[in-house]
């Protein structure tokens, strides 16, 4: 698969990383010669210095024979033009961009009829507003992910050390907790992604993630000592793009909600523009305001601001003061591994969330989500949905008798309208929609079986 990817910035270094890594060919083309550098100096990519929307340098970048175009840098006027003169130049190409002005929205289907007809437009701060109103849903969740139209749900939870199922073997499971079918997927230890089998342990500190059936979930999460917190106060550090977003769908959603903005004009802004919520102009960190507001009432705190040490420090010091909740917006890659050493369990990004959206439209297939685990030593997993057609050699046999790759499990089946968490006896039928938990080696090959024994809807 060719790729072309305009912009270097780190959702497109992160994203051609991840490609190369799957033997994909991955040509990126950025105007700033230090983050062509960057790009060439650590992946094995071609780099094409200039403007991704000049028709030379697209044709210098192969765009004729590129499956894909990918647009990504930090303008979204850049990224329509470089579709628009894509378009011009292949109109085969599967296009592909970033765009994250609010007032694009409503425009969306309009550049997906019309020229510069993008076949996706993603905007990462709409599926971080949905990954947070995910999080307030599940307590004590660190991923959150949703298929058969949200009747599974495939969790990422944090076991504590007081937990029945801490320092239990996954095989003995079943014993404790009865009338529930429970299929842990993988389990992150110290910066490792391990995917279990049944003689592993679960031990206190471990990532867990897990598949639930929706009408299910609320009886999983009690067996790691879960329990539904309902969501009525919420307080937002952060009054630009994203915390105005958040606040217009708790709106929608009848939750109260205050935002704390330290910018006079956005917070006069804001008081127009939002009905209910009660906007404060202020110092999201300042101790005493906080204190004011009676922080130890709020149900969850979640700081937006667009400087990610301002948003660690607040969301530490809301905890401190009795918020029952905190979700912390960080963009350093880097940061994400030390985030639980300190006491903070609940990140989002707007460039993951880029990356992962972006990551589903190129699959050959529909990859319905991709887990947040790029902060595990370079790690990253995904969950992929899949049609089985007759002629599979997944179809009519045992999975334990499958030899599926190293790396990869099956973590759900659809039939129809039954949902079956499958076990080594369990037999895949034509027509059942499976899902596959993967980690990055193995997606190649999860791919390379998906695209010749099965058939993406």
């Amino acid at each position: 698969m060719n790729i072309v990817i305009v912009g270097a910035g780190e959702v497109g270094f992160h994203i051609a990383s991840h490609l190369t890594l799957e033997n994909k060919e991955v040509v990126v083309i950025d105007k700033n010669a230090d983050a062509i550098r960057r790009v060439s100096d650590n992946l094995d990519v071609q780099v094409v210095q200039g403007s991704g929307s000049n028709p030379e340098v697209l044709e210098e970048a192969g765009i004729r024979n590129a499956e894909v175009i990918l647009a990504v840098t930090d303008s979204d006027e850049a990224n329509l033009v470089a579709c628009l003169v894509a378009d011009m130049l292949s109109p085969s190409t599967k296009k592909l961009a970033r765009v994250r002005e609010a007032a694009f929205d409503q425009y969306h289907d309009h550049f997906r009829e019309h020229a510069p007809h993008i076949d996706t437009i993603i905007n990462p701060e709409i599926e971080v507003v949905k990954t947070i109103e995910s999080m307030m849903r599940v307590p004590g969740a660190t991923d959150v992910g949703e298929f058969a139209d949200g009747r599974i749900k495939f969790i990422g939870i944090y076991l504590d050390k007081k937990s029945r199922l801490a320092g239990i073997k996954l095989a003995e499971i079943p014993d404790k907790i009865k009338n529930i079918r429970l299929l842990i997927a993988a389990v992150v230890r110290e910066e490792e992604l391990i995917i279990p089998r049944g003689d592993d342990y679960l031990m206190p500190g471990d990532l867990v993630y897990f598949i639930s059936e929706e009408d299910k979930l609320q009886e999983t999460l009690a067996v790691f000592d879960k329990h539904d917190q309902p969501m009525k106060r919420a307080l937002i550090i952060g009054g630009g793009r994203l915390g105005f977003r958040l606040a217009n769908s708790m709106e929608n959603n009848g939750i109260y909600c205050k935002i704390i903005e330290n910018n006079p004009n956005r917070c006069a802004h804001l008081a127009d523009s939002l009905n209910k919520t009660v906007v404060l102009c202020g110092d999201g960190s300042d101790q005493s305001l906080l204190a004011e507001e009676n922080i130890q009432d709020i149900d969850v705190v979640i700081t937006l601001t667009n400087n990610e040490e301002t948003n660690i420090l607040a969301s530490l010091l809301a905890k401190r003061m009795g918020a029952k909740k905190s979700i912390t917006r960080v963009s350093r890659f880097s940061y994400f591994p030390l985030m639980k050493a300190i006491g903070i369990e609940q990140v989002v990004s707007t460039r993951l969330s880029a990356i992962n959206s972006l990551l589903q439209h190129i699959r050959r297939g529909k990859v319905l989500s991709a887990i947040s685990i790029i902060s595990i030593k370079g790690e990253q997993a995904e969950v992929m949905e899949a049609l089985a057609l007759e002629t599979s050699d997944i179809v009519g046999k045992p999975l334990k008798k499958i030899s599926f790759p190293k790396g990869a499990i099956v973590v759900g089946i659809i039939r129809k309208e039954d949902i079956i968490i499958p076990t080594g006896d369990s037999v895949i039928r034509p027509d059942d929609r499976v899902i596959i938990f993967a980690r990055r080696q193995a997606i190649p090959k999860v791919e390379k079986i998906l695209s010749v024994k099965l058939e993406y809807f």
